[in-house]
């Protein structure tokens, strides 16, 4: 796959106050979109940095580097920006090292027009920078964005919102990071854009700046790809031991290995059955399923009860029975 990605970090500006965070954050987004969790490749990363009189990102470069961006076909083209962001009434701006004033920034609208007319298949934009919110948003029609099919945008605050640093970091892209490293990953260990959001989303409170996410997509690309929390194989099982929707699975103390805790008379563990039996144990630890009338796994098994799906459970049945797994 053909994936590329524009990181761009701005803590200089010569004509306003600079920013702190901004350039590690572009280098850790850059370190965690490099490389799959297994150190296969990922994106073709290109990084600007402003850090100082002699290391400045201007517009004309920047606005260069946008339009070679978007203007090549690719599976997968990704804008990250972090750094100062203006709005007035003309919309939305992208500050860069060399902005005297905020309407000297990149216009976020020139950027969506890029984007929106760009030949590859997603378009990914994700802004660390105050109001960024607005993107994607024409200042004239207050509640309607315009995104191409393809294009997704996900941005650190809403339009009136400012962007906020902690601990010499941005507050949205360290939660950023934390989702590519795995907290938004899916059990087969897709984190998509959607999951992403979710991601920080529940962990930035409502009086907190509160993150945007927008997308005109028929399905959702994987932006990064971790470690699955259970093998593919063992997930494809599921419809070996659950071939219907609600169904049942019966068990009895030969599932269980250990032989602490039998009573007298009880039949002794079955080997091919404990093996069967440690699958479904690590799907109740994913709750994707838990035992029927009793407390624990364990005790379904030594009371000869049985363990059903649980509505995620049935998600993941589904997708193995489509052959989507």
């Amino acid at each position: 796959m053909s994936r590329k990605a524009l990181i761009v970090g701005i803590n200089y500006y010569k004509h306003s106050d600079p920013l702190f965070g901004c350039v590690d954050d572009a280098h850790a987004v850059k370190a965690v979109l490099e490389r799959h969790d297994d150190g296969t490749i990922n994106f073709d990363c290109m990084l600007l940095t402003g850090t100082g009189p002699n290391n400045q990102v201007n517009r004309g470069d920047f606005k260069d580097k946008i339009e070679e961006l978007f203007r090549t076909e690719t599976d997968v083209s990704l804008l990250y920006f972090s750094g100062h962001g203006h709005i007035e009434m003309t919309g939305g701006y992208l500050l860069t090292s060399d902005s005297k004033r905020g309407d000297e920034g990149v216009a976020l609208s020139e950027i969506l027009n890029l984007v929106n007319n760009s030949p590859a298949r997603n378009k990914v934009i994700i802004l660390d920078s105050c109001h960024s919110g607005i993107a994607g948003t024409p200042p004239t029609k207050e509640q309607v964005a315009t995104l191409a099919e393809g294009v997704t945008v996900l941005t650190a605050s809403t339009k009136d919102q400012y962007a906020t640093e902690e601990n010499g970091r941005g507050v949205f892209t360290a939660l950023l990071i934390d989702a590519l490293n795995g907290s938004a990953a899916n059990l087969i260990g897709n984190i998509t854009p959607g999951s992403v959001y979710a991601h920080i989303d529940q962990s930035l409170g409502e009086w907190e700046q509160r993150p945007v996410f927008k997308t005109n997509v028929k399905q959702f690309v994987s932006l990064r790809n971790v470690s699955p929390s259970i093998s593919i194989s063992d997930l494809r099982r599921i419809n070996e031991f659950f071939p219907s929707p609600g169904f049942r699975f019966s068990l009895d103390p030969t599932y269980e290995p250990e032989m602490k805790g039998r009573d007298k008379g009880m039949p002794p563990p079955d080997p091919k059955n404990t093996q069967i039996f440690a699958i479904l144990q690590k799907y109740n630890r994913l709750n994707l399923l838990i035992p029927t009338n009793a407390p624990h796994m364990w005790n379904a098994a030594m009371e000869s009860k049985a363990c059903k799906l649980t509505i995620l459970g049935e998600h993941y049945r589904r997708l193995v029975e489509k052959k989507r797994i």
